[in-house]
């Protein structure tokens, strides 16, 4: 599978990424997942201190233990569990990031995380004092870079001016094409990578029965869905497809999917190695349905 070098980082990645938060319990079954997706091609994996409040990070830390300088570990920062383990709080402060690092670093099992992410963001943020502790963190040595989390234009622009931030991760679909009015080309301007996550849309551009989604009906998700099905000459499966739209615009590197099967990570593999989907399958599928776009925080 392609790699492909994330921002202005020295790291490179897989065009489809694995969303570690996809994974069960057993940390043995986790394991042999991951490891069949090291060897077939995928080495970025994405988790968070949130999922499973830290067992997901102890999963994939477990299963790379041996082979860490093979994969981009990713992880995310910035929601705090509250001590009753009732829900958690944002906190995107430097002392509390500089603290939840250390907690991350030993449920993964490393010494370094490859790309440390701020897991959300609003302008009221204290910003200045979130990308002082990255940029403290990767001076030590214990991130190699760092990005965000965010569907929030009013939020990417202030990261992508202010800060170096390798990477912002950011749901977009054919069904999702709101990061093109005014974050895709931003962002590519600032050579800052896209880690692109919900290609299939919760599914529904993979044949899972038409419901409402964002700001469209029932009956504009099933004629997306049946663009996907009919935009490939020669026909390929969906998923390729809409894994290929996603990587189409030059502003996104990587397309992280959520895998919890082998039957999942056998067409995400297939979906990344994938030839490019051509100029007239592209338009087939931009006029299948109206561009949406962001209402909030623009």
């Amino acid at each position: 599978m392609k790699l492909h070098q994330l921002g202005t980082s020295d790291l490179r990645v897989s065009a489809v990424s694995f969303g570690c938060m996809s994974l069960g319990n057993d940390h043995a079954a986790n394991a042999r997942l991951l490891h069949q997706a090291l060897d077939a091609g995928i080495n970025f994996f994405d988790t968070a201190d949130l999922y499973q409040k830290g067992e997901n990070e102890a999963s994939v830390g477990k299963a790379f233990l041996g082979r860490r300088a093979e994969v981009v570990l990713a992880t995310k920062v910035g929601n705090q569990w509250r001590p009753d383990g009732s829900g958690w709080d944002w906190n995107p402060t430097k002392s509390y990031i500089l603290q939840a690092v250390e907690g991350s670093l030993r449920r993964l099992q490393t010494d370094y995380i490859d790309l440390y992410q701020l897991h959300g963001g609003t302008v009221e943020d204290p910003i200045d004092d979130t990308i002082e502790a990255f940029e403290l963190l990767r001076q030590q040595g214990k991130i190699r870079a760092y990005g965000i989390s965010s569907i929030r234009p009013n939020v990417i622009r202030e990261y992508a001016q202010r800060s170096s931030i390798a990477s912002v991760m950011m749901q977009y679909s054919l069904l999702d094409r709101r990061p093109e009015e005014s974050c895709l080309d931003l962002l590519q301007e600032h050579h800052v990578s896209v880690l692109a996550r919900g290609s299939y849309a919760q599914g529904l551009l993979l044949g899972k029965a038409a419901k409402t989604y964002l700001n469209y009906s029932a009956e504009e998700v099933a004629r997306a869905a049946q663009a996907v099905q009919m935009a490939a000459e020669p026909p390929r499966p969906a998923s390729e497809t809409a894994v290929q739209f996603a990587l189409a615009h030059p502003a996104v590197t990587s397309a992280v999917l959520g895998i919890r099967t082998e039957q999942q990570l056998r067409e995400a593999v297939a979906a990344g190695q994938a030839p490019p989907l051509t100029d007239a399958e592209l338009q087939m599928l931009r006029h299948a349905l109206p561009v949406n776009r962001y209402e909030q925080h623009r």
